[in-house]
């Protein structure tokens, strides 16, 4: 008997369904803005004729017969009027439209709680915006918050601040960051901590916008990102701070993200990059989402030194020249990346001296990524060995013309461990998981304009690119598909984005596989052993 084919909205999937939903949504609306004023009618019909029935409910019943003979004359009486049913008509419309109309206040301004706390908030600035010998202070003790603050502010719904513009004084030194740093710090500390607040200067019109930023979303997931050639998503950013966007699968639904931009190769200008964070902050997650970008056009070589086996999955893939965790192999594949590195560099040059193009073997990028290189250092010191970090000079300093990209991953308490070559090179940096503003301005070289919150997910945090702004950060969702703690959904994204070549784990599997069909089917192997036996006793046709 055939199948019946599904119909064409069952296979096209829930994104039909999302369309009619907010084709009939749009649709809902616009008839709503149309039929308004016949819905104020309605409504005070209604309400009209709930009061006509209160009052004939509440009139007496020896006297309803009189207020009926009085209606009824009044029937009589309109409807021998010229134009006196229309008149009625009009009247009663013109009733129910006034009776029916919203009623709702509109809030002209704060209540006494949020008057409070905006007086609260003037008097805690008064001694950061004002001098002893200002003639006509904009802050001073007892003042009016309303010349400093306007009408520039928003609450939310539990009578927070969200949005607050500050006119200050034009002698505040807005130019010294310590004279920010306390002003910022004054604001989180009275409008509430546990969010994240952006603050933008306007030194020009004497002005502070401070705004409580949204949490960026940790629902997106390893995905194949629409990017060139060279380009690598180190995450997710604020829809206004970047000018591009991507479309990214978030859960079950297709969205644009806006996303930060990783430009390597030779024409990048800030060609390695540097990760700090604390542990758990997500570290390795972001070295795992480079890690399947990188193979999609290039290969990589993968130095652990922590030894937790994060980047097991990766081992026999195509594409995956090394995964290393010991201090030998660490220092045997640093050693021929520095070698690959000269050869890179000694091919394009012979090339572009004989005018050919360069050969095909260096036009592959190499990633080289190292993760905990402060742990080998102590394991080398202790050994009497060479540091792995000296390994990296050649590829560090030479990279950007060789194809070479260089990631470092390591801990807040171990960059002091990291040399100077290293920390020279690498001027993309990132931080993430909690951090105060010194140690993000220890690693970006410059605070951020917001307020680090002390609980965020992994994943979370800042990054700069060499001398450009700082911008929030979300790692994609990048675990290790080989932990128990991670849900299917997530370990079958990580595994779809793996090239071809099984894994240690896989090969396991098919070994025990062709084991189970061969204690099924013993026939079958003992023809496939005599077959084998044949071609093997063959003696084989000698060559020229």
């Amino acid at each position: 008997m055939a199948r019946r084919p599904l119909p064409r909205i069952l296979q096209r999937g829930s994104a039909s369904i999302t369309r009619s939903r907010e084709i009939a949504r749009t649709a809902a609306d616009s008839a709503t803005d149309v039929l308004h004023p016949l819905i104020t009618v309605t409504r005070g019909l209604r309400l009209l004729a709930g009061a006509g029935r209160q009052k004939w409910a509440a009139t007496p019943r020896d006297r309803r017969g009189h207020v009926l003979f009085l209606v009824a004359a009044c029937v009589v009486m309109v409807a021998l009027i010229p134009y006196g049913p229309l008149l009625a008509l009009v009247s009663v419309m013109g009733a129910a439209a006034w009776r029916g109309r919203d009623r709702t206040p509109a809030k002209t301004g704060p209540d006494e709680a949020e008057t409070a706390r905006l007086q609260a908030l003037y008097e805690a600035l008064v001694p950061h915006f004002s001098v002893a010998d200002d003639p006509g202070p904009l802050f001073s003790h007892g003042g009016d918050w309303e010349k400093a603050f306007g009408t520039s502010y928003e609450f939310d719904g539990n009578g927070r601040l969200t949005r607050l513009q500050v006119n200050y004084p034009a002698y505040f030194t807005d130019g010294d960051p310590m004279a920010r740093a306390r002003v910022e710090q004054v604001l989180h500390a009275k409008s509430g901590r546990g969010r994240e607040y952006h603050f933008t200067w306007d030194e020009e019109g004497n002005h502070l916008l401070m705004t409580v930023l949204t949490a960026l979303p940790t629902t997106i997931a390893a995905q194949r990102f629409v990017t060139a050639p060279g380009e690598a998503v180190l995450g997710f950013t604020d829809a206004d701070a970047v000018p591009r966007t991507v479309p990214v699968q978030d859960g079950d639904t297709t969205r644009d993200a806006s996303p930060v931009i990783w430009r390597t190769g030779a024409r990048s200008t800030e060609p390695h990059l540097l990760i700090a964070g604390h542990p758990g902050s997500g570290t390795t997650t972001l070295m795992r989402s480079l890690a399947l970008q990188a193979l999609q056009h290039g290969d990589i070589l993968v130095v652990e030194g922590g030894g937790t086996g994060e980047y097991g999955f990766l081992t026999g893939r195509d594409g995956v020249l090394a995964v290393e965790r010991g201090l030998g192999g660490a220092l045997a594949t640093l050693e021929w990346a520095a070698h690959e590195t000269e050869r890179r560099l000694i091919a394009a040059n012979r090339a572009r001296q004989s005018g050919h193009p360069e050969p095909d073997d260096i036009k592959r990028p190499l990633w080289i990524l190292l993760d905990r290189p402060s742990t080998l250092g102590h394991l080398a010191a202790a050994d009497g060995r060479q540091d792995p970090q000296e390994l990296l000079q050649v590829p560090l300093r030479h990279g950007r013309a060789a194809g070479v990209t260089v990631v470092v991953a390591d801990q807040f308490d171990s960059l002091d461990a990291l040399t100077g070559t290293v920390l020279s090179h690498t001027r993309a940096r990132a931080v993430l998981g909690p951090a105060d503003r010194a140690e993000v301005e220890a690693v970006l070289g410059t605070q951020p304009h917001t307020t680090p919150t002390s609980d965020v997910p992994p994943g979370r945090g800042y990054t700069r690119l060499g001398s450009g702004p700082v911008l929030r950060l979300q790692v994609p969702a990048t675990p290790d598909p080989y932990d128990e703690a991670t849900s299917e959904a997530h370990r079958q994204a990580v595994l779809d984005l793996l090239p071809g070549g099984a894994p240690a784990v896989e090969q396991v599997e098919q070994v025990e596989q062709a084991e189970q069909q061969e204690q099924a089917a013993p026939e079958t192997v003992s023809m496939r052993k005599e077959h084998t036996e044949q071609l093997i006793a063959a003696p084989a046709a000698a060559e020229g």
